[in-house]
């Protein structure tokens, strides 16, 4: 991802913004002027180039997406700017996401020029998205953590595959991801053999599946759970019995009153 002296300036590139824009008190901006502040942002806090990477009022399927962030022909995400005046709504996310699925891109951004919104977009029947993460622009006490999230969108990061990285993070600790493995034969067969070398009890797939669906179904609380640790027979080193030996042998030597002989 970035490398530590440029997440700093991105770091302050979201403090200039928030200054310059979201301490202004422009409550009542329209969307024309909120895209002048996203201009900035993906300018000077994201990094893109102008005209050549910001590709503005994206014609698709007759209507217009309000950015396209394209690097080497490669269209990367759309940017879809509401009002600062407005609160993003389902209502706008179907439209960000319908201009999405209608270009064959798989990332977008809904944002007001407050509150930034990643989504993925899911290419199914029907079309769905899943949100990646909502940051909010105004809270400089949270900045250091945004910043980790919004590194995934700088041009550095986008040029690194970034946004399939963090797919990728998505989907491997998916609940669904981790409940299929849990479920699968290595996973209840190793459950199987510790359960028995434990508790001397053989259980069943059955069973095991219905202990594990209790633990879907039920809250529980983490503190109370007690972490599964294999114990292992100790076992003494060979060279310790070995240096037994020999002093057993300089003993038996000593007490016949010759010299200690070792072989």
């Amino acid at each position: 991802m970035l490398t530590p002296s440029k997440k700093i300036k991105l770091l302050n590139g979201l403090k200039t913004y928030k200054k310059q824009y979201l301490d202004r008190g422009l409550s009542d901006l329209d969307e024309s002027g909120t895209r002048l502040m996203i201009n900035h942002f993906l300018c000077e806090v994201l990094g893109y180039k102008p005209i050549e990477e910001i590709k503005t009022e994206y014609m698709i399927k007759g209507t217009y997406a309000d950015y396209v962030i394209q690097l080497g022909g490669v269209r990367h995400f759309l940017v879809e700017v509401k009002a600062l005046s407005l609160q993003l709504s389902t209502k706008h996310l179907r439209q960000t996401v319908d201009y999405g699925a209608n270009e064959g891109i798989d990332w977008a951004i809904l944002t007001n020029g407050k509150t930034l919104e990643l989504h993925r977009i899911i290419f199914g029947k029907p079309i769905d998205s899943r949100v990646m993460f909502t940051v909010d622009l105004s809270d400089a006490a949270s900045f250091k953590k945004a910043a980790e999230l919004i590194q995934y969108l700088h041009r550095d990061a986008i040029q690194k595959k970034s946004l399939k990285a963090l797919w990728n993070r998505c989907e491997a600790l998916n609940k669904m991801t981790i409940a299929g493995m849990l479920y699968s034969k290595k996973i209840t067969d190793e459950l199987r053999k510790i359960i028995k070398a434990r508790y001397n009890e053989k259980c069943t797939d059955e069973e095991i599946s219905q202990a594990l669906n209790s633990i879907m179904q039920d809250k529980i609380d983490l503190e109370k759970i007690k972490v599964f640790k294999s114990v292992k027979a100790e076992r003494k080193p060979k060279t310790e019995s070995k240096n037994i030996e020999v002093r057993e042998e300089m003993v038996i030597s000593d007490a016949a009153g010759e010299e200690p002989v070792i072989s």
